[in-house]
């Protein structure tokens, strides 16, 4: 059975609000993910949460009881809770009345099976989880392998990331990797590497897209650096008819990924 935890001061309710950080996350090796919708998502790509967090409206609804008992069977630790102390753990003023702790995977570039997947993302030390998360979704309803992540970037696993990733974590594979590491690991077998920049001289809409193709987006504020750029196999643009002289790096990723997957149609 569920225990009620009604204290701040509980032993996982602090463990679970730790996970906000990323030091914790690393630590422990776990992430949290808020709403049903989410749970569900990571329930149907076979996983469950180590940790199940929810208040009473939030174990009402079929599936959410379902996710609470499979954890419960699977030796997972359930607890019933208030929506105040949901809101500690998740960081926000009206949580989701359901929240879950996952064990984080393994990110190594080894991981990766390029096969998979025609169409794979990578990106250049991104700063804001939100894009990340955005570029996510974006490659889940793309059909994309998973998303690299190369150079510091923000943390994919926290709270804002998995939020807007909308389950996307759960279904796209994620590497994280150096420069130096990847492009030694990219030319160690098939793959088009396909920048985009300012810079490029050819549109993105003309452009011939190979298979698999490495879809590499840059920094926000900076875009790619020109060592970078010249690496790729193919560089090209988003050309702009106002007066905005770029595109932020979730919609760009996006764009670019829809015309690669369009282009293979013709």
């Amino acid at each position: 059975m569920p225990k009620f935890v009604t204290a701040f001061s509980n032993t996982t309710v602090k463990r679970l609000r730790s996970l906000r950080d990323k030091k914790a996350r690393r630590e422990e090796g776990l992430f949290l993910a808020e709403g049903l919708r989410i749970l569900a998502e990571a329930r149907d790509m076979g996983r469950l949460p180590e940790i199940v967090a929810f208040s009473s409206a939030g174990g009402i609804h079929p599936l959410a009881a379902t996710i609470i008992a499979e954890t419960e069977a699977a030796d997972g630790e359930v607890i019933e809770t208030s929506a105040d102390i949901l809101a500690k753990m998740s960081g926000k003023d009206n949580p989701q009345m359901l929240l879950g702790a996952y064990r984080q995977p393994a990110t190594a570039l080894e991981a990766i099976d390029r096969s998979k997947a025609p169409l794979w993302l990578v990106t250049q030390a991104l700063r804001d989880p939100g894009n990340i998360g955005t570029i996510l979704r974006t490659g889940d309803a793309v059909g994309a392998g998973g998303l690299i992540l190369v150079d510091d970037s923000a943390d994919p696993y926290s709270v804002e990331g998995v939020r807007a990733s909308m389950g996307a974590i759960f279904t796209q594979q994620v590497a994280a990797a150096r420069w130096e590491e990847f492009l030694p690991w990219l030319r160690g077998g098939p793959g088009q590497l396909v920048g985009s920049s300012l810079k490029a001289k050819e549109d993105y809409l003309a452009a011939k897209y190979e298979q698999p193709c490495f879809l590499l987006i840059g920094n926000e504020q900076q875009g790619l650096p020109p060592e970078y750029e010249a690496e790729c196999d193919l560089l090209v643009k988003i050309p702009m008819a106002g007066r905005a002289d770029s595109l932020n790096a979730a919609v760009a990723a996006a764009v670019m990924a829809f015309q690669v997957k369009a282009s293979w149609r013709t």
